[in-house]
């Protein structure tokens, strides 16, 4: 018997072809360094090459020659570092996905560096800078806040941590500024049980923040919404011992007038109130609440933008002291 030849068609041969491309593409490691040939280079050369691109701000070409080194080189002393600067110049692109990735894999092979601070550090500020306003979802804000509180955590007494502090300060108003959005959007609907429990958040877990009062006014206001005047003057009393020199106390005030006036709250025994400008006092917080802080004497600094490695400009990012770059 004749077994019959088989012969592919056309159709069957450019299926094989474009199933072979695709999986080409997926074995790649990255987009960025199939972008860059490979040519086989000293660890010195590589390295220089790298560092004069970023001396020249170019960004990106920079990252991918770093990634070279570890690549060519992965067993080298210089990989290590490789895989920091690697970091910070994807940073510096903005391209944050891959810094906070290449800080990470940093971390995952030298935990115990020395400069796993300033890769703690460049994971912070991946998220941080990618926050957006407060109408949006805030899953990155949270993400920079869990980030800030671990390198606060692991390395409290590094310069990278005095700066992580001040943007945690930030970092909370944001979220805090969040509930006060939505308590408003429900308050223009007067779904008041729904804004009371989103401006009683504010006062339990971001009471030192810029939000505090307004939250304290319109939790008075949502409580005489919902007829129960007790809480009501609870939260006032709160407000007015607090931030007596508001405005958002005398709305309050004029509030609590409008309402038929019962008996003037108390405060109950054993929850003295105290201002919360007292040198060494703890923030009010209202019965039931958890979690009071010292509210701070002054407003939180702004954010300082990361500088290079090494730079020494004020406000900057500290430079990252892991021996000395070859060549340079």
């Amino acid at each position: 018997m004749r077994i019959p030849q088989f012969r592919p068609s056309l159709a069957g041969l450019l299926a094989a072809s474009a199933l072979s491309l695709a999986l080409g593409a997926c074995a790649r490691p990255s987009a960025t360094r199939a972008d860059l040939p490979y040519v086989a280079r000293d660890v010195g050369t590589l390295y220089t090459a790298a560092k004069r691109r970023l001396d020249q701000n170019r960004y990106k070409e920079a990252a991918q020659l770093f990634d070279e080194v570890e690549r060519q080189h992965p067993y080298s002393i210089w990989a290590r570092r490789a895989q920091l600067m690697s970091a910070f110049s994807y940073y510096l692109n903005r391209d944050y996905t891959e810094s906070i990735a290449s800080a990470q894999r940093f971390l995952s092979v030298h935990p115990g560096n020395r400069d796993a601070p300033y890769a703690y550090y460049l994971i912070a500020l991946g998220y941080y800078e990618q926050i957006s306003d407060v109408t949006r979802d805030q899953k990155i804000t949270r993400q920079a806040l869990d980030a800030l509180g671990e390198l606060t955590r692991r390395y409290p007494n590094t310069r990278y941590a005095s700066d992580a502090r001040l943007k945690l300060d930030l970092v909370n108003d944001h979220l805090a500024g969040k509930e006060m959005e939505v308590g408003r959007f429900y308050e223009t609907r007067r779904q008041w049980l729904a804004a009371s429990m989103r401006f009683r958040s504010v006062i339990d877990q971001y009471q030192t923040t810029t939000h505090t009062p307004e939250a304290l006014m319109r939790l008075t206001e949502s409580y005489l919404a919902l007829g129960v005047r007790p809480e009501a003057e609870k939260a006032a009393a709160v407000l007015g011992a607090n931030y007596a020199n508001t405005d958002w106390y005398k709305r309050a005030y004029d509030l609590m007038r409008e309402y038929p006036v019962t008996e003037v709250a108390a405060v109950p025994a054993g929850e003295q109130i105290i201002p919360l400008g007292t040198p060494g006092a703890k923030a009010q917080s209202l019965p039931g609440t958890s979690g009071t802080q010292s509210a701070p004497d002054t407003a939180p600094a702004p954010a300082t933008p990361a500088g290079t490695p090494g730079s020494g400009q004020p406000g900057g990012a500290p430079p990252v002291t892991t021996g000395s770059t070859p060549g340079v």
